[in-house]
């Protein structure tokens, strides 16, 4: 499936968290910061997030909603991110992730600016400040994030896609998509 022209409109829909949670994007009431992340327990993807929980009250002072999908199952997604104060997404079928066009590949490990992230977290994971991955992962081991801050309206007003494991947004690149 192409990638969505950017700017586009997304189509109201409604997902279900791993807790149960109903999330409707777009939110009427705030804008929605969509990460793509991979599998549940992926080292990087740990790494990443921590720095979302960090600064979660200024995120959502600014009004933005995240909503974080991993193209794992849901009762395993739920084991990973039951502290994350944020609405998780499973979606081991790849529906969503097809839907915005993100897509998995070798490159997700084999470029080297992902490889001080795969260390980082993997040395965390190691070190029992993560849960540890399945050795089999449903969705695979290649998926690339991608990030979009999408519109009370449905507009999608900037998105990223990611060209290796690490290559997503930071919260201060997210925060100025989200004030301009």
């Amino acid at each position: 499936m192409a990638r969505p022209p950017v700017p586009s409109t997304v189509t109201r829909t409604e997902f279900v968290s791993v807790t149960g949670q109903h999330i409707q994007v777009p939110d009427p009431q705030h804008l929605v910061h969509l990460q793509f992340r991979r599998f549940a327990g992926c080292p990087i993807c740990n790494l990443h997030l921590q720095s979302f929980v960090a600064r979660h009250d200024e995120i959502t002072a600014a009004g933005i909603r995240e909503v974080v999908f991993f193209h794992s199952p849901a009762a395993e997604l739920a084991e990973h991110t039951a502290d994350l104060p944020f609405a998780t997404v499973a979606d081991p079928d790849k529906e969503t992730y097809r839907r915005f066009g993100v897509e998995a590949g070798a490159r997700a490990l084999l470029d080297p600016r992902s490889w001080p992230a795969i260390i980082r977290g993997s040395s965390l994971t190691l070190r029992g400040r993560f849960r540890a991955p399945a050795a089999r992962q449903t969705g695979g081991r290649l998926g690339l994030p991608a990030d979009f801050l999408i519109g009370p309206d449905g507009t999608v007003l900037a998105a990223k896609y990611g060209t290796h494991a690490d290559d997503q947004w930071s919260v201060d690149e997210m925060l100025a998509y989200a004030s301009e």
